[in-house]
């Protein structure tokens, strides 16, 4: 499914990441299954075997050499589709205890399946992130979440912060077109602060990654229900 070893492992050293045989396989694995998986259910628009390796691997795998992720650290994936970026990360860094969280049941059952064959250990939930926030056992429990989606940062601050324990950091995967100081409100609210901005070049598109602090707890009252969030930005 995937180019050749070597068209890959040139695709991946031109950002300083080496890929071996074994991740390389596991990752030819992934992009058969999800593109076979797309034919009835619709998991992606990208199933051009180059877009798969560019736009969603290596994309996602990027996600740790721009920011660093100690060992053993713990992450939530929201909104997770169909893994990205979190699957292609833990292929990477299998230290990472990965828990998948998307509010569509037909997703969840892919990535079930998804992980079997990569043996790849992972907890999943489904359900709506607003809802698992306020659970005691994933609110403020993670090193980090994070999302990539074309939701505001406003909104994914309230989805994705409840989760992160205070010290930890969310990470939201974006475009570069959106002026991220209009969630700035939104995340010192939700006792963040954005920490730093990653802005890079994948081949010939621009993205960027925003790194938010947790300073402080999430007031109780955060994340509201999904109507509330929809109705009115922080």
């Amino acid at each position: 499914m995937l180019p050749d070893f070597e068209l890959c492992c040139s695709e991946f050293s031109s950002f300083g990441i080496e890929l071996n045989e074994d991740i390389y396989k596991k990752l030819d694995t992934y992009a058969d299954f999800l593109v076979k998986y797309n034919e009835n259910v619709n998991l992606t628009a990208i199933t051009e075997p180059h877009e798969v390796l560019r736009k969603h691997f290596i994309d996602s795998v990027l996600l740790s050499k721009y920011v660093d992720i100690p060992q053993n650290s713990s992450l939530i994936d929201v909104g997770t589709g169909a893994g990205f970026p979190s699957v292609p990360l833990k292929i990477f860094r299998p230290d990472i205890k990965l828990t998948l969280l998307d509010s569509l049941n037909k997703r969840i059952d892919f990535l079930k399946q998804l992980c079997d064959k990569l043996e790849i250990e992972a907890e999943f939930i489904h359900e709506r992130a607003e809802n698992v926030s306020k659970m005691d056992e994933h609110r403020e429990y993670f090193d980090f979440s994070c999302a990539r989606a074309v939701a505001n940062m406003s909104l994914l601050s309230e989805l994705c912060i409840p989760f992160v324990k205070v010290g930890g950091r969310f990470l939201a995967m974006k475009g570069p077109s959106e002026d991220i100081s209009l969630g700035k409100n939104a995340v010192e609210v939700l006792g963040g602060k954005i920490d730093n901005t990653v802005d890079y070049e994948l081949f010939d598109e621009s993205r960027r990654i925003v790194v938010v602090k947790k300073i402080s707890q999430t007031p109780p009252k955060y994340p509201r229900n999904s109507s509330q969030i929809k109705k009115k930005s922080l």
